[in-house]
């Protein structure tokens, strides 16, 4: 009888604790912090930007798959980034420096348009990515997912609207370390309907 008894508790154990652990797969870390929810909240591109912006993805993804590469570290947060990240037609692969403050990775480099109008930010992961003029945010008009069709290297789309000859700050944090290295490519975002 005791023999049974602990069969039954420990079944029953197992099934509460598969119950509470719901799926067994590793699910997204959700946003926790303030500036990681207003990204995910970030408005999608409407229609026609949206296919608009796509075919601009179109055309970074090769630079993205095919380069021209260039390696660069980003500045610490909090300190003056002396990388700049402003030649056209290139896939910056970004390493970001451990954020001791803050736990995590954190980074800026610096980006200086020669027009202007809309940027594409075109990145291999999914967020992360807030642009300062001087100490003032800019506002980011809106996000598209690059399908994985359209593009093996590149994922994440950020539409914002920038003044020639200023020098932006583009921040990047990274909570995980499989985040902490990733692509950017920037293009204008009428790129294509210029050529």
């Amino acid at each position: 009888m005791k023999n049974l008894f602990q069969k039954s508790l420990l079944a029953s154990g197992l099934a509460l604790l598969l119950t509470g652990c719901g799926n067994t797969t590793e699910a997204e870390p959700q946003p926790s912090s303030l500036e990681e929810r207003q990204d995910t909240l970030l408005a999608a591109c409407p229609e026609p930007e949206a296919t608009e912006l796509i075919e601009v993805a179109e055309h970074a993804c090769v630079h993205g798959d095919f380069g021209p590469f260039q390696a660069v570290s980003a500045a610490p947060l909090g300190t003056y980034p002396f990388v700049d990240v402003s030649v056209p037609h290139i896939a910056y692969t970004i390493t970001l420096p451990a954020n001791a403050s803050a736990g995590g990775w954190g980074g800026a480099v610096t980006f200086l348009p020669e027009e202007s109008g809309e940027y594409a930010f075109l990145l291999s992961r999914q967020r992360g990515l807030r642009i300062f003029n001087g100490t003032t945010e800019v506002a980011r008009e809106c996000r598209v997912q690059v399908p994985e069709e359209a593009c093996g290297s590149l994922r994440t789309a950020v539409v914002a609207e920038l003044e020639a000859g200023v020098e932006y700050r583009l921040e990047f944090k990274a909570r995980a370390e499989r985040n902490s290295q990733f692509t950017l490519v920037i293009e204008e975002a009428a790129h294509e309907d210029a050529e």
